[in-house]
């Protein structure tokens, strides 16, 4: 593991590098990391909120203006139930701890997910968090969190499709800016980058209609491990990508 800061104090690179305006990140391998090393999952996911806090600091420092990060999908119900208590409660302990830091730093922060299914008190996380942090305007940190894509574009239909039904919406008038502007990122630009770390290749089904034209960067670093010559390396590889939208590349 590297051992240098998690954020420089001037970036060296940063000048060289063409910084997306929006990274997604699916943050993947907390388990893997912890069986390397002979240890618990759940060690494994306590070290997954330090590299949480490393990025959010690095994605401020190089000027990043949305990072969206994959907390906890939908799928994830699927994990043995003790684990998944576990991960609740350590989303309970970084708002008791980093919260008041984040609101200060001016991080903005929203949540977007299925917020029906969670309980009475998850819920009552979710809104403190957002409300707190509302009329910031620096980095937009959005949490996906009880998140996955194709349930969120068929909300966002059910909820067109009512528009429709009463006369609010025509038909006609259905396009794809129509479509996003129902999805729980509306009003932010769609990421350039989608990263995963742990070495799978895969979207696990984050940000599809979203990342059309994302460019997609996958490392071989679990998460624990992501730090900033990760970040950098990452950086680089963006910067060298010909992104052409459908176009003819220069």
């Amino acid at each position: 593991m590297s051992t240098k800061p998690a954020v420089a104090s001037a970036p060296p690179a940063q000048q060289t590098l063409s910084v997306p305006r929006h990274i997604g990140v699916i943050m993947d391998g907390n388990g893997r990391w912890a069986k390397l090393r002979g240890l618990r999952r759940t060690e494994g996911h306590k070290a997954g909120v330090e590299a949480v806090r490393r990025i959010v600091e690095l994605a401020s420092a190089y000027g990043v203006s949305c990072l969206t990060l994959f907390s906890f999908s939908s799928e994830n119900w699927r994990r043995p139930p003790e684990e998944v208590s576990f991960i609740f409660g350590l989303l309970r302990r970084f708002v008791a701890s980093d919260l008041d830091r984040l609101a200060r730093n001016n991080v903005k922060i929203r949540i977007i997910g299925d917020r029906e299914t969670l309980d009475k008190e998850l819920r009552r996380i979710i809104e403190e968090v957002e409300a707190t942090t509302a009329a910031n305007t620096g980095l937009n940190l959005v949490i996906a969190f009880n998140y996955g894509a194709q349930a969120e574009i068929a909300a966002a239909t059910r909820v067109i499709a009512q528009k429709v039904a009463q006369g609010a919406l025509a038909a006609d008038d259905i396009n794809e800016t129509t479509i996003a502007e129902h999805l729980g990122t509306h009003g932010l630009p769609d990421p350039d980058l989608i990263v995963r770390t742990s070495g799978e290749m895969r979207l696990s089904n984050f940000l599809l209609w979203q990342s059309a034209y994302a460019e997609l960067v996958f490392v071989e670093e679990n998460w624990p491990d992501f730090d900033e010559s990760v970040f950098v390396r990452v950086l680089q590889t963006f910067t060298e990508r010909d992104r052409r939208f459908g176009g003819i590349g220069t």
